[in-house]
């Protein structure tokens, strides 16, 4: 059982992501991620009207008189949501830290996607895969879920996204709408990331703090790598230690881009600093326009 406090902020969650799901995010999720395409249904006997193009020749030679297929739209949908939940998500130094983001997004997706009646479904992933909870649907569900991704305490430190795509193709065989949600420091992802995109529609959702992309100047400070527990010195108040620090996170960033163009897939980038909100629906937005052209 949660404590009484942790249930009270699910329960806001709950209330904050409904409404801009409600509000802000009504028919963009649908009309971004539409079915899986057309599903044959029965065979049924020919009526006036019907089109030639459905009449099934094979039945229709059997039974004497013609026949045609009935197709239906499959609309139902399966959305995974790979979390990152390794020790570099629990960092913050604005409004949120980084594993609290990805909650509150996870909770927005996992609502726009039941209330378009499809089914959504996580992996918590550090160094190895930490949690599977099977697609479904329903509020409970949700509220499942989203409990999971902020209160799991995982085991491993370090990041392995290979690892968590290789089980998403294991225990995933339809095609589905993957959110891969991460702060992306690690390597070593390239491949398992091209051939999840072949079998799924992948959604790379990248976090940052302002604090990894610009240092302030103060002076010496003890810093410790949260991954590996290595710790070392960061001089900021020299200029060009700071400017190598940016260097370094931009070409993070350039190199994150870079890899999902080669992949495939498309790229969120989401700030602690701003509202998150912001980032999806210019995404949702763009890759409407795309769908129209």
């Amino acid at each position: 059982m949660l404590p009484p406090e942790l249930l009270r902020q699910i329960h806001q969650i709950e209330i904050r992501t409904r409404r801009t799901v409600n509000d802000v995010l009504a028919g963009q999720y649908e009309s971004v991620f539409r079915g899986s395409g057309i599903a044959f249904e029965e065979v049924r006997e020919y009526q006036p009207g019907d089109e030639v193009r459905t009449i099934d020749w094979n039945v229709t030679a059997r039974m004497g008189h013609p026949y045609v297929k009935r197709f239906r739209e499959e609309r139902e949908q399966t959305v995974v949501l790979i979390v990152d939940v390794s020790m570099s998500q629990d960092f913050g130094t604005s409004r949120r830290w980084k594993n609290e983001v990805a909650g509150e997004l996870c909770a927005l997706l996992a609502f726009s996607a039941v209330k378009n009646n499809d089914k959504v479904g996580v992996i918590l992933c550090s160094d190895h895969v930490e949690h599977f909870v099977a697609a479904g649907k329903g509020t409970s569900h949700v509220l499942r879920i989203i409990r999971d991704v902020l209160y799991y305490r995982p085991s491993g430190r370090g990041t392995d996204l290979a690892a968590a795509l290789a089980y998403l193709n294991r225990v995933t065989h339809r095609r589905a709408i993957v959110f891969l949600i991460s702060d992306f420091l690690t390597s070593g992802y390239e491949n398992p990331l091209r051939i999840a995109a072949k079998r799924h529609e992948v959604i790379a959702v990248r976090l940052e703090d302002p604090r990894e992309r610009e240092l302030p100047p103060a002076a010496l400070v003890q810093c410790q790598d949260a991954e590996t527990g290595q710790p070392f010195l960061a001089d900021t108040a020299s200029a060009s230690f700071r400017k190598m620090y940016r260097a370094a996170a931009a070409q993070r960033q350039d190199e994150f881009r870079r890899l999902c163009r080669q992949a495939n897939v498309d790229a969120v980038e989401v700030r602690t600093e701003a509202r998150y909100v912001d980032p999806l629906i210019r995404f949702f937005r763009q890759r409407e326009l795309r769908f129209r052209h």
